[in-house]
């Protein structure tokens, strides 16, 4: 049985040692290596929420055209990044679990990723042989999307049998989460040095998507609006944009990269950018912005200044085990 529930409709209660948390990512390469990339790309675009082609004209595109192209060029990227213990992705979720494991000692907590290893379906089954009756399930994307928490959701229904399963489909505009960021971005600036801006670069997603239905766009303009509320930051100080384009249709804007080449433009030479759609930093964070984009700033002669993910910073950790806690009850799992 899966249910759903926003943060703030929910009640903190006593949880038992029957609850368990699973902290849900996007995945990961096992490895910087084409084929790992390969095996990784092909089963996260195989996802119909990720990509809605006919099957019959995508497959044939994905396997003979996509993925032999990008699978070395990822891999590349992933090379510049890769940590001792894995994908930073991988490795900063492991010590996020870890961390919020600590703090909710009479719960089991562990973590799962969408696409790739550890799956959800293995959580589920470890959990039902520790026997665990209730599991609140914390994708680990604050804004609501159809193409990621829908997705999770998905996979929730194929594997969740015998479970009492309550998903947290969204925490954009939680007090403690907001709170956490804005502190986060507080101390890198008060220890590097302020930006003349500070963008909030969101993961894009295709506008068609969002002309369906999908509240994402909503949900990342709650967020950053709460975040420079919180900063106490007026309207010019700060702007929105949206990074990770793929393919050719149009995706929402403005995207990063044009944002920031604006931002040039107009003689703003120095800029902070956070990316709080992510929870921990990965590959999109750190080589496309950190890298990649910072470079290309450069080259129209400012400084961009990445403000990391969040982590596992006490505060966030925190906030996520008060989530948990708000959707453990038996009455709301």
């Amino acid at each position: 049985m899966l249910r759903c529930a926003r943060p703030e409709a929910s009640v903190r209660m006593p949880a038992s040692s029957s609850t368990a948390l699973l902290l849900v990512n996007l995945g990961t390469p096992d490895a910087p290596t084409a084929r790992a990339v390969r095996r990784y790309l092909a089963e996260f675009l195989h996802d119909r929420r990720v990509v809605q082609m006919t099957r019959w004209l995508w497959c044939p595109l994905l396997h003979f055209a996509i993925l032999p192209l990008r699978g070395p060029k990822v891999a590349r990227k992933y090379a510049q990044i890769w940590m001792q213990g894995g994908s930073p992705l991988a490795v900063h979720t492991q010590r996020l679990a870890v961390a919020v494991q600590q703090r909710l000692p009479q719960w089991r907590v562990a973590h799962a990723m969408r696409y790739g290893q550890p799956s959800i379906a293995a959580a589920l089954e470890a959990f039902r042989r520790e026997g665990m009756q209730r599991v609140v399930v914390l994708p680990l994307y604050p804004q609501y999307s159809t193409t990621t928490t829908a997705s999770v959701a998905d996979a929730l229904a194929k594997s969740g049998a015998g479970l009492q399963l309550n998903i947290i489909d969204d925490y954009a505009t939680d007090p403690a989460w907001v709170a956490a960021v804005a502190e986060s971005i507080r101390a890198h600036r008060t220890a590097h040095g302020f930006g003349k801006h500070l963008l909030f670069s969101f993961h894009g997603l295709p506008q068609r998507l969002a002309d369906q239905g999908d509240p994402y766009p909503q949900r990342c303009e709650a967020s950053a609006q709460a975040i420079a509320a919180a900063l106490d930051l007026t309207a010019d100080e700060w702007s929105l944009s949206y990074q990770s384009r793929f393919g050719r249709e149009r995706w929402l804007q403005p995207a990063t990269r044009d944002a920031l080449d604006d931002l040039a433009a107009r003689g703003v030479d120095t800029v902070d950018v956070v990316c709080p759609g992510f929870a921990v930093d990965c590959l999109e964070t750190l080589e496309e912005v950190a890298i990649m984009l910072a470079e290309r700033f450069a080259e129209r002669g400012g400084r961009l200044q990445y403000i990391p993910c969040l982590n596992d910073a006490p505060l966030h950790v925190d906030a996520l085990v008060a989530l948990a806690l708000r959707h453990g009850s038996a009455g709301n799992a």
